[in-house]
């Protein structure tokens, strides 16, 4: 009576957490730092509560799926402006053709599968490749459409990067889709133009989708990040088999928000659209109309990034040539090599008041039987500055000084 695909899915990796740490109490009165979930602490910009103050009538009114033309216009000129798209030809973004609002990119990652995945042939399921570690929502939409997920390895001996090109030609010829998060999550790993540009090019030859979830796009060390539409007007042509996905949680500390964009490839975007309009909510127009200043302003943007750089000093200083830490390209995570990631989890938070999340709970087994997050944990800089050099502070001296 109930969907056996369900039973594919393992526990998400916050429940592991919790059943992890059951029973482990900290320190009694330290206080405890919660490093284990990606949710921007910074506060939001004051330009959201007073749109949404400006836009309160329009609370009354059922959200329209595809948006307002104010929101795709503002996202097409900043898809233009960060990643130099052409103002005509086949790379120009067309708000009408090539965007689509979401509510919050999680629920629409999952969804692109539907999109994407094609009726079996035979027996043999359609593939989804997705790197290992990997977002979660990843797998959940690969199962729940049908799709047989193949996980590729992404560990240090690969710069964190799936090498999708060393699949044989029959695994290729069975994938429907393949998911690529850059900045990854967790690694921070940036897939460079060349990647990109590859990687299209291998997609368009065997006919299947490129998801690429860009969400952490605008937070980087140095260098702005490429995207795959941006590599997309560098191949000369448009934007054909790719869907990139945004979102405004990371960029402008707005997770309760819950505003993102899909855009792409315009017969996948149409198909989207219809399916959104079977199985998902639209944004609200007063969160669109905030969410269109948002996309407009540069001021906050850079406010964040100058604040995660400052956090990544913090653990420069307090970690280098420990724990094989390095300062990722992007995103906003530590990915921090310490022999076993439950143990030193565990001993976190009963030793330090501090939670992390073991990377093995972010990864797969792979054939040889490895998980390749088994070593690692993973810990989220979303606190301000002070909370964060006293967690890692902690974090250091716990790990130092004992065997977790």
């Amino acid at each position: 009576m109930l969907n056996p695909k369900l039973d594919r899915l393992t526990d998400y990796p916050f429940q592991r957490l919790r059943d992890l740490l059951a029973g482990v109490e900290p320190p009694a009165g330290l206080k405890q730092l919660v490093l284990s979930l990606g949710e921007p602490q910074h506060p939001p910009p004051a330009i959201v509560s007073e749109t949404l103050a400006a836009q309160a009538a329009l609370w009354g009114k059922y959200p329209p799926v595809e948006g307002t033309p104010e929101f795709r216009t503002a996202v097409a000129d900043w898809l233009r402006r960060r990643y130099r798209l052409p103002a005509a030809g086949a790379a120009a973004v067309d708000p009408d053709r090539h965007v689509l609002p979401v509510s919050g990119t999680r629920e629409a990652l999952f969804m692109s599968a539907q999109v994407a995945v094609v009726e079996p042939k035979g027996n043999e399921r359609p593939l989804v490749l997705i790197p290992n570690p990997f977002y979660q929502v990843y797998v959940g939409g690969a199962v729940m459409a049908g799709a047989e997920p193949r996980f590729l390895s992404a560990r240090r001996e690969t710069a964190f990067l799936p090498d999708v090109a060393s699949e044989s030609a029959e695994t290729l010829s069975r994938t429907a889709m393949v998911f690529l998060c850059s900045p990854s999550n967790p690694q921070g790993t940036v897939a460079g133009l060349d990647y990109l540009k590859r990687l299209i090019e291998l997609v368009r030859a065997y006919g299947f989708v490129l998801v690429v979830d860009e969400c952490y796009a605008e937070i980087y060390t140095e260098t702005p990040p490429p995207g795959a539409l941006e590599a997309c007007a560098a191949l000369g042509g448009g934007f054909e088999n790719v869907l990139v996905f945004h979102s405004l949680s990371k960029r402008s500390s707005v997770p309760g928000l819950r505003s993102g964009f899909v855009a792409g490839d315009p017969d996948l975007i149409a198909r989207f659209r219809r399916l959104r309009n079977y199985a998902a909510a639209g944004m609200p127009e007063p969160v669109l109309a905030a969410s269109a200043a948002l996309w407009r302003d540069e001021a906050h943007v850079e406010e964040n990034r100058r604040r995660y750089r400052a956090k990544f000093a913090i653990a420069e200083r307090l970690m280098a040539g420990q724990f094989g830490f390095y300062r990722p390209a992007g995103s906003f995570f530590l990915w921090l090599d310490v022999g076993d990631g439950e143990r030193a989890t565990r001993a976190l938070w009963r030793d330090a008041g501090v939670r992390v999340l073991p990377g093995a709970y972010l990864a797969r087994a792979e054939q040889s039987g490895r998980n390749p997050g088994q070593a690692y944990i993973r810990v989220a800089l979303v606190h301000d500055e002070p909370v964060v050099e006293d967690a890692l502070g902690r974090l250091v001296k716990v790990l130092s000084t004992q065997v977790v």
